[in-house]
């Protein structure tokens, strides 16, 4: 049977419904990232109230390579005398990722009262589909892990942006970054889409982290520094992209009895908290990283992402490996 006869469209067009009803709101309120919370809020206030809504896989992986695509953007051919300003940042990242996850873990363990494994793959920040992949693989409860990550995304999602905007002073451009569909010519659209559907099927042959993101990201990235195009996404579609991403979120808690929600958003909460307080003070022990970040540079965001993806989805679960032999040898 075709497998399009298995998928419930109902369910996707609730889900793209709420999501554009949230993020249509919070842009009004001019929010932070209005299109993505907006659609994560709602669409989980749905998922919570019994209302249907799924965001297919193969979708949401089309509109975060749009999302790649965008970060990608952000190299210009300058960007090499600006990584140079980079080391000491992405050294105490790596500090930071590992630092971070075994406070987290701790706090799994002895407060939440979960098994080493699930503790393990819910406190490592970031890779939500792969942690829940592979924590699964290793025995771990997929179904905690899952509503651990996302209950953390919302948070984070949340509170920083809105730290940013109404406590930080931060003053964000208004609207969205992308040129209007009618004002991108079709050669350079041309090329985008060839970096996205090249992105990421290289990304897949090669079995690059979060190939989704990072594969168009990567091919972005290069034609974008040899000056090829210059480029966006058209805003339109950068819209879109956020609400599905969004909208994928809040979908996650379908089904979810209330409850375990509450426990999974409270225990979620003493995390957040960990980690960024933790992210605070590491970045507090570096003031030039401030004065960095307050330019707000969208590639110095993106090289450090890709760097803390390579970390939590390559090397994660190998440190778990050889955590849990040296476990056994000790018995």
């Amino acid at each position: 049977m075709n497998r399009l006869a298995w998928f419930d469209f109902g369910a996707l067009a609730r889900a793209l419904a709420l999501g554009a009803a949230g993020g249509a709101v919070f842009a009004w309120f001019e929010a932070p990232l209005a299109w993505m919370i907006g659609a994560m809020c709602v669409t989980t206030a749905g998922a919570l109230a019994g209302i249907d809504v799924n965001i297919p896989q193969p979708l949401r992986q089309l509109m975060i390579a749009v999302l790649g695509v965008m970060l990608g953007a952000a190299f210009r051919p300058d960007i090499v005398e600006q990584a140079a300003q980079w080391g000491v940042s992405l050294s105490m990242l790596v500090v930071y990722v590992f630092t971070v996850a075994a406070l987290v873990r701790l706090y799994f363990r002895s407060v939440a009262g979960y098994d080493r494994t699930t503790a393990y793959f819910a406190a490592i920040p970031g890779g939500l589909a792969e942690m829940i992949t592979i924590g699964q693989a290793m025995g771990g409860d997929d179904r905690t892990i899952a509503l651990t990550h996302a209950s953390r995304i919302l948070l984070v999602v949340l509170i920083v942006p809105f730290w940013f905007r109404f406590a930080a002073g931060y003053e964000p451009a208004g609207g969205v970054a992308g040129a209007a569909l009618a004002d991108v010519a079709a050669i350079d659209i041309a090329v985008l889409t060839l970096c996205g559907v090249a992105g990421f099927a290289g990304a897949r042959l090669v079995r690059l982290p979060a190939a989704a993101l990072t594969g168009p990201m990567v091919a972005s990235a290069a034609v974008h520094f040899a000056g090829v195009t210059q480029s966006t996404p058209p805003a339109e579609i950068i819209v879109v992209a956020q609400l599905v991403v969004g909208a994928g979120v809040g979908c996650r808690f379908a089904g979810v009895p209330v409850r375990h929600v509450l426990r999974a958003v409270l225990v979620a909460a003493g995390a957040t908290a960990i980690m960024l307080t933790t992210g605070v003070a590491f970045s507090l022990a570096e003031m030039s990283l401030i004065a960095l970040a307050l330019g707000i540079d969208p590639a110095f965001v993106s090289t450090h992402h890709v760097v803390r993806i390579f970390l939590v989805v390559i090397l994660a679960p190998l440190a778990y490996r050889v955590i849990a032999a040296r476990s056994r040898d000790r018995r």
